[in-house]
């Protein structure tokens, strides 16, 4: 009898973003048979929440089992870019977990994941970069510097013309 042997190491290993205070872990897509060796790097790498930004490719249960919330997107269209609501849907995690002013002590780490971890899961973070602070050509180049062949051109001009959140003032107009 064939019994398929479990793989001693990711065949494509996740990548770290950190920066002012987020954690990210990018990866491309677990399956069922190596989804244990994903929820060790998971682990060993603080991660609180895992982002699937596809089409679901593996149970969830064995990552909700030992704590990891799961959050689905699987709306974004591969080699597209997110939605407003997915956009709004991703901030509010990246702020309930690292907080809105970035001052207080980082809360694990955030992995996200797409098909192959160069499009959608990486757009996702260069979001959240811009909005903690960054450039959007230097999100682009810091994510393209750890995850070679990271984003498209399609997602490279959503980033360029990005406004941060936080940067749209509630304001009221006061006229004197």
């Amino acid at each position: 009898m064939f019994r398929p042997q479990h793989p001693a190491r990711l065949l494509n290993p996740p990548t770290i973003v950190e920066h002012n205070q987020m954690r990210f872990v990018i990866t491309d897509a677990p399956s069922d048979i190596n989804l244990p060796l994903y929820i060790a790097e998971f682990q060993h790498n603080g991660v609180t929440d895992v982002v699937r930004v596809c089409e679901p490719t593996y149970d969830t249960m064995p990552l909700q089992r030992v704590g990891i919330k799961v959050h689905e997107y699987p709306s974004v269209v591969d080699g597209s870019t997110p939605s407003h609501t997915i956009t709004q849907q991703w901030l509010d995690l990246v702020y309930k977990r690292f907080g809105h002013d970035r001052t207080i002590r980082p809360r694990g780490a955030i992995a996200c994941h797409c098909v192959a971890g160069l499009g959608r899961a990486p757009l996702l973070v260069a979001i959240a970069l811009i909005e903690g602070g960054m450039s959007a050509e230097d999100s682009i180049q810091f994510i393209r510097s750890k995850r070679r062949g990271a984003l498209n051109t399609k997602q490279i001009k959503y980033i360029q013309h990005y406004k941060p959140r936080k940067s749209r003032s509630k304001a009221k107009c006061v006229i004197l």
